[in-house]
């Protein structure tokens, strides 16, 4: 019975957190002959949590919380906050995208800095919610974002954007770690955007 109960909440959680997908401005074609994709991730404006929390007020709210439970713990996981954007979160959805081009057999490349290649990615983050796991019950990571195709020589001409919303971020089995929940919510992120621009562009 109670595993039932599990199975019930989990799949009510992955119905909550189904990812949106959808084109807002531009179309593909400008990339049906590029090889090479420069990608830069943009956190500057991303919000978290319900309360939509700037990043600042998160990890001051969050530190606080976890100092006062084990003194220290706080200022240890801010480290490892800081350090999830560039070794989990970037390089997640990096390798996922360029797995599925792998795996598809297609010769295309999306990487950071790729400064001479003609178009840029620019993977801006909007909102985060870290999600939660207390062993029997949990809930998974979810990350929005908006996807800029523009040129690397000018930034400001944005020639497709797609708005990718509750990317759900989870592993089977235990996930304690609020950053590697959230890496998984970009690297569904990396293969959905990959798997849709192999289906319309890289045929």
């Amino acid at each position: 019975m109670k595993k039932i109960i599990v199975v019930t909440v989990l799949f009510i959680s992955c119905l909550m957190t189904a990812q949106e997908m959808s084109v807002m401005q531009g179309d593909f074609d400008f990339l049906k002959d590029q090889k090479e994709i420069n990608v830069e991730f943009d956190y500057s404006k991303m919000t978290l949590l319900k309360e939509k929390l700037s990043e600042e007020q998160y990890i001051t709210k969050r530190a606080q919380e976890l100092n006062e439970k084990t003194k220290g713990i706080g200022d240890i996981w801010k480290k490892k906050w800081n350090a999830g954007k560039e070794l989990i979160w970037n390089p997640k959805f990096l390798e996922l995208m360029n797995v599925v081009y792998s795996k598809g057999k297609k010769e295309v490349s999306f990487q950071e800095g790729l400064t001479t290649a003609k178009y840029t990615l620019i993977v801006k983050t909007i909102w985060i919610y870290p999600g939660w796991d207390a062993g029997i019950m949990k809930e998974p990571a979810r990350v929005s974002t908006f996807l800029l195709f523009v040129e690397t020589n000018n930034k400001s001409n944005v020639l497709f954007e797609i708005s990718s919303k509750n990317a759900p971020g989870d592993q089977w089995g235990n996930n304690f770690s609020n950053e590697a929940r959230i890496g998984e919510g970009y690297a569904k992120t990396g293969k959905s955007l990959a798997k849709m621009l192999l289906e319309k562009v890289y045929k």
